[in-house]
């Protein structure tokens, strides 16, 4: 049988700070897949755009935002306007705000640097993955929960930046065979699907599917945020409306 995920276990007795660290450290591992092919063809695509070095780290250390860096680069290649590049990238990582506040009832008590370091870390997968730890473990104290925080980007932080470094060295010497991009799709979808758990996010889903495919043709990409807008307000009156039963899920043995 596959490994239980994080939200299907059992809670159990309180762990030590070692043991919920390793915990985030274990469940985050499997991201890496997809995480270090991204950060390479962020790194890619930067030279490509024409940033030198220090400027291609600079960008990935400071942001640590994928997706938004994508996106900042590509209008930057575009000679957008800096107002349209900045509100497209804050469009794209909007996202942030919202986990944020689905965390802080878990570790909005925690010091201010630790939350500041908790700020800068936070990403899609330290995300996914504390978020379901901290709901299968409802007993651990807040230093158990920061800790496993840690434990998510442990690994998933560092191999962002080596792996950001070896695509900026390597450039075009990659091979365009290895089709790098697929690390971009792959890495929301195993993000999303199991955030699936009512008809709003559902209805939130395809609308944003459906509205950015069909904008996709406006300039600059300006079809994102209007299609993030247009799904955020669609899933908002689901649950207006009273319609964000659970989806139930039938369990595979």
């Amino acid at each position: 049988m596959p490994a239980a995920s994080p939200s299907a276990r059992r809670p159990g007795p309180p762990a030590t700070l070692g043991a919920a660290f390793r915990r985030g450290l274990v469940d985050s591992a499997p991201f890496l897949l997809v995480v270090g092919p991204f950060a390479l063809l962020f790194g890619v695509v930067a030279t490509e755009a024409g940033l030198d070095l220090a400027q291609t780290m600079g960008f990935s250390v400071l942001v640590i935002a994928g997706a938004a860096q994508l996106t900042a680069l590509q209008l930057m290649s575009e000679n957008a306007p800096v107002i349209v590049i900045l509100a497209s990238a804050l469009a794209v990582n909007l996202r942030m705000a919202m986990y944020s506040a689905s965390l802080a009832p878990w570790i909005g008590a925690a010091p201010l640097w630790q939350r500041a370091l908790a700020a800068y870390l936070l990403v899609d997968q330290s995300y996914a993955v504390s978020l379901a730890n901290y709901e299968a473990e409802p007993r651990w104290s807040l230093p158990q929960r920061m800790a496993l925080f840690l434990g998510t980007v442990a690994l998933i932080a560092p191999v962002w930046y080596a792996c950001t470094l070896a695509g900026a060295l390597l450039g075009r010497g990659i091979p365009p065979a290895l089709a790098l991009d697929f690390a971009v799709p792959i890495t929301f979808i195993s993000l999303i699907a199991p955030g699936l758990r009512t008809l709003a996010h559902v209805a939130a889903a395809l609308v944003a599917v459906i509205l950015g495919l069909a904008l996709a043709g406006l300039p600059y990409n300006l079809g994102l945020p209007l299609a993030a807008l247009a799904a955020m307000a669609t899933g908002a009156e689901v649950e207006r409306q009273g319609l964000a039963r659970p989806i139930r899920r039938e369990r595979v043995e």
